[in-house]
């Protein structure tokens, strides 16, 4: 009992300090530095949003009168239509965005890595199936389908990320697994191969850390996306109704006429929020793929943006890497994890 936890002990601590140096490293550069301060702020918004906010937006005994202009007992106004104060609003919609964002971006990176991994490395008829999975998912018109499936299914935010999951894990699998192809032919995967490891060991200690920083710079941009596409769900009325969100504050301001009655404040607020957690997210992604593939680090970031939201940018990751690989014939990435210490055991036995 005494072994299993002075092991599980090590193995936080080891994970502690993997996590801290490489805040460190985001930290030293100058986007990741930005990034990390606006959604910090933003976090501490959304987790404290009870003490932060002035009013309780939920609490129909806290309504003012509807329409008021920006004022100190109301920062923003409040609402046309309920009469809510915009400001404690803004604070409350930072819950949703940065949950949806961030739960649904994790859920992509592990689905993507799992089926990717599994694809790449196991091949035969594993690979056949996943594959076509992904060419029909692909071909299928997403938004249509979403505005479908969360009329059955239902609106509540467990949906939304079922649904954004269910459809986003197909560009990231497909990468993962032509990386993984390289990959599994490398000496150290084919030394632990010889010794004996079965493939889910290979998998588990080789294939997956020389992956998982570009999983990490992944999920950061998907988060992004999800943002904007879940406040986009919201601006049609597709949201959760008893949520708080940015899209459902910008639906509300568009449908009560706003910008008709001269108050261009209800619709400036949530823009700015859902502009400054998708900026911070994009800022900590770009700035991961700059610390972790030096040779990425040409280009406009803007140009980068749109080629990730045109889902062309992860190959281009991808293929650097293997631009690299192919010169020396062996996994060669500055920012890829390199092969645990049995790795390089099982290479040196196996040599």
């Amino acid at each position: 009992m005494k072994d299993i936890l002075r092991k599980t002990g090590k193995f936080l601590l080891h994970v502690l300090q993997g996590i801290g140096g490489f805040f460190k490293k985001l930290w030293k550069h100058k986007q990741g530095r930005v990034g990390l301060i606006i959604v910090a702020i933003l976090a501490v918004c959304a987790i404290f949003a009870p003490l932060i906010a002035p009013y309780d937006p939920y609490d129909v005994t806290q309504r003012a009168e509807k329409g008021l202009s920006p004022s100190w007992q109301h920062l923003l106004g409040t609402s046309i239509t309920t009469g809510q104060d915009i400001f404690s609003m803004l604070i409350y919609g930072a819950r949703s965005s940065l949950s949806i964002g961030v739960i649904t971006g994790i859920t992509i990176a592990v689905l993507g890595s799992l089926l990717g991994i599994a694809a790449g490395y196991l091949g035969g008829w594993v690979d056949t199936i996943i594959m076509r999975i992904v060419d029909v998912l692909l071909v299928i018109p997403t938004l249509p389908l979403v505005i479908v499936m969360t009329n059955v299914l239902g609106t509540s935010y467990v949906v939304i990320v079922i649904v954004f999951a269910a459809f986003g894990w197909t560009g990231l699998a497909r990468v993962i697994r032509s990386q993984v192809i390289l990959i599994k032919n490398a000496n150290y995967v084919k030394a632990a191969e010889i010794m004996g490891a079965s493939r889910w060991y290979v998998m588990w200690r080789h294939i997956l850390p020389a992956v998982s920083n570009l999983l990490i710079m992944s999920t950061a941009l998907t988060s992004a996306g999800i943002m904007v596409a879940e406040a986009g769900l919201s601006f049609l009325g597709l949201g959760n109704p008893e949520a708080i969100s940015w899209g459902k504050m910008l639906a509300d301001a568009q449908s009560s006429g706003a910008m008709l009655f001269g108050h261009w404040w209800s619709i400036l607020a949530p823009g700015v929020g859902i502009f400054l957690a998708v900026y911070s997210f994009m800022r900590i992604g770009l700035a991961m793929e700059e610390i972790l593939n030096p040779r990425m680090r040409k280009g406009s970031n803007m140009l980068k943006v749109f080629k990730h939201l045109n889902n062309t940018y992860l190959d281009e990751v991808f293929a650097s890497m293997d631009e690299g690989s192919k010169l020396s014939g062996e996994y060669i990435s500055s920012g890829a994890a390199q092969p645990p210490a049995s790795g390089e055991k099982d290479e040196s036995a196996g040599s």
